[in-house]
């Protein structure tokens, strides 16, 4: 009974958003109030209900396969809100956002339904390599600059951003490779200056996936997912290893790359300079940030009301900037409610993973709670002016077809791994 609950409480919030959004939108004055079915767009019914009829379904279907229901009604609360927030702030890509979820759904159930078949792909960890350089390499070569990063592919009305499923091949990879060699990188070290490394042959793919990073943060100007790859790389290689060597080595790595990048390209200096003092031009380059942080400040500690605030003076709001449109609305407790959310799924992901019985199962899921939270936390700490701006979504909430679909792929592989856990 409590499952449902959960699961029916977003369904609920979905509703009641809308529901008050049309109240808002048609009461005229006090005392009078036009008719609330007049001039309403209901092309988004359809894909309601089909939202709500997924969701009911999945849930059953994970409660009777004895799979961690929790993760799901988590994710489905993010996906009502970011959905309701995008009907708030762009009423035409509301109906668009609904079809995301619903597609996202089904995705999800297909994970779930072929799992079996999937998770054959760790046993080939170099092919997983090669394919994911591949995908990410994608943009450098056919990609389109929207928003002042070049990692889109556009195929006529849709448009794809590959790094969002080069980062479920890159946790595959690396949850396979790392598992593979876990002996050879923490028993075979030798000792080089302060460090303690295994022989370069074996390290050798891992600075290939962190030279990746960095490569797309100088040719595709894109800090947020070499931030998130690199992060993902360091994070799970400790986690295999334990060894402190192998993370200091990466951040030198890094440290080094940027410096170098900073000196040698423009677009990172003027990114660095937003970070250290938007107010130096708060109606040019970092007019964004500054919005946001007045967005931060109106809102203060309980919002100024769903409906109410003025979140249209960020430019995309919608996508990289809608946790300042919740902040300024919902207000510090709301905000802080939204963050909560990825930090309990981040939670059970980490117990699920705790509880499985494979090494690359456990690195794999905890891989897949890692990546959700470290995503979360990037570009809320960009819009807050903690980090430097970034250019990645937020997990279910932002608007976006790959965003909305590659994070429900990575539920789908937590509740698929679940599943042994309660056999277990």
């Amino acid at each position: 009974m409590k499952s449902w609950k959960l699961t029916m409480a977003p369904l609920g919030v979905l509703v009641a958003g809308v529901l008050v959004l049309m109240l808002k939108k048609h009461v005229l004055g006090i005392g009078q109030a036009s008719d609330l079915l007049q001039g309403v767009d209901f092309a988004f019914l359809p894909w309601l209900a089909a939202a709500a009829v997924l969701a009911v379904f999945t849930e059953f279907l994970l409660v009777r396969r004895q799979e961690d229901s929790g993760i799901f009604s988590i994710a489905l609360m993010l996906a009502s809100i970011g959905t309701v927030e995008i009907a708030r702030l762009k009423e035409p890509l509301f109906a668009a956002q609904l079809r995301w979820v619903c597609i996202g759904l089904v995705v999800f159930l297909l994970v779930l339904r072929f799992w079996k078949h999937l998770v054959r792909l760790l046993d080939y960890p170099y092919l997983l390599g090669l394919v994911c350089i591949f995908v990410l390499g994608l943009p450098m070569v056919f990609g389109t600059e929207i928003g002042g990063s070049r990692n889109w592919l556009v195929f006529g009305p849709v448009s794809l951003q590959p790094s969002e499923f080069g980062k479920i091949l890159i946790l595959f990879f690396l949850a396979a490779y790392l598992s593979d060699h876990r002996r050879v990188l923490t028993e075979s070290v030798r000792p080089f200056l302060m460090l303690r490394l295994a022989p370069l042959r074996f390290i050798a793919p891992l600075i290939c996936i962190w030279g990746m990073a960095v490569l797309m943060f100088v040719v595709e100007k894109d800090l947020g997912s070499a931030l998130l790859f690199f992060g993902i790389a360091v994070l799970m290689t400790y986690m295999a290893t334990g060894s402190k060597s192998y993370v200091f080595l990466a951040l030198s790595f890094f440290g080094l790359a940027a410096v170098i990048s900073y000196m040698l390209f423009g677009h990172v200096r003027v990114r660095v300079a937003i970070w250290l003092n938007p107010w130096s031009d708060p109606n040019g380059m970092a007019y964004q940030v500054v919005q946001s942080l007045f967005a931060f400040g109106t809102g203060g500690i309980w919002g100024t009301g769903f409906g109410f605030g003025h979140p249209g003076f960020i430019p995309e709001v919608h996508t990289d900037f809608i946790y300042a449109a919740i902040a300024e609305e919902w207000g510090l407790i709301g905000a802080l409610m939204v963050f909560l959310c990825y930090v309990l799924l981040f939670w059970r992901g980490i117990r699920i993973a705790l509880a499985c019985q494979k090494e690359r199962d456990a690195l794999l899921a905890a891989g897949c709670a890692s990546l959700l939270l470290m995503q979360a936390f990037i570009i809320i700490a960009g819009v807050t002016k903690f980090l430097p701006l970034t250019g990645i979504t937020l997990p279910f909430v932002s608007y976006g077809g790959s965003s909305m679909v590659s994070c429900f792929i990575l539920l789908g592989i937590l509740a698929s791994l679940s599943k042994g856990r309660r056999e277990a």
